[in-house]
């Protein structure tokens, strides 16, 4: 006698497939870092997130919103590691120096792991690509880094580390530099180079204490 009865079940029409969200946004991150905002495509994304469309925006919202909510991931997993030895340095010259060294050490241990050389929130211009509200976020993230870096400095200064005067602008000089060093390593500066640059900004470091 024929069975006619399956032993297995089918999936229910209409389900959306299942996937691992937090592995899929690693790849939006990644593809958003190497690309930007605005060359990087919905299909793009559901291409290298392997989902679907339906599936990247009932998870994820809008393409806005994925790219917000990657480069929060981005900062958690990477931004702090630039952070490490920061508040535990004795001087702010030592707590500049790791935060940049710790900086390159990110921005090439990316480039050697297959991920994006450079700083995804350092190279990112959606603000100039139409898009206010990311590039609010990121102007944001980018003033706390100073922000932080300037509270250094003001803890230099009432120590008597640095005086007043040569506290003043360092902490953009210096993200500034780090700036340039990301765009270097986007373009292929290995490690050593980019730590000469360090080594050479902060020879200057007293020289108008």
């Amino acid at each position: 006698m024929k069975n006619t009865h399956s032993t297995t079940q089918s999936p229910q029409r209409g389900r959306p497939r299942q996937f691992d969200r937090e592995s899929a946004l690693m790849q939006a991150m990644l593809l958003f870092w190497r690309k930007g905002f605005s060359a990087t495509s919905v299909s793009d994304l559901t291409s290298s997130m392997g989902i679907s469309s339906p599936s990247l925006y009932a998870a994820f919202g809008s393409k806005e919103d994925l790219y917000a909510e990657a480069l929060t991931y981005y900062q958690q997993i990477y931004t702090s590691k630039l952070w490490a030895d920061f508040d535990a340095a004795l001087t702010a010259r030592e707590a500049f120096e790791s935060y940049l060294m710790n900086s390159i050490k990110q921005f090439v241990l990316a480039n050697e792991e297959n991920h994006p050389a450079g700083c995804m929130l350092g190279l990112s211009t959606v603000g100039n690509e139409g898009n206010a509200i990311l590039g609010k976020i990121v102007s944001e993230a980018r003033e706390k880094t100073l922000q932080r870096l300037d509270r250094r400095l003001e803890k230099a200064v009432a120590e008597g580390e640095l005086s007043a005067k040569s506290a003043t602008g360092r902490a953009r000089f210096y993200l500034a530099v780090l700036g340039g060093i990301s765009l270097q390593a986007r373009d292929g500066a290995n490690r050593e180079e980019l730590e000469s640059i360090v080594r050479q900004t902060l020879s200057v470091w007293n020289s108008d204490h």
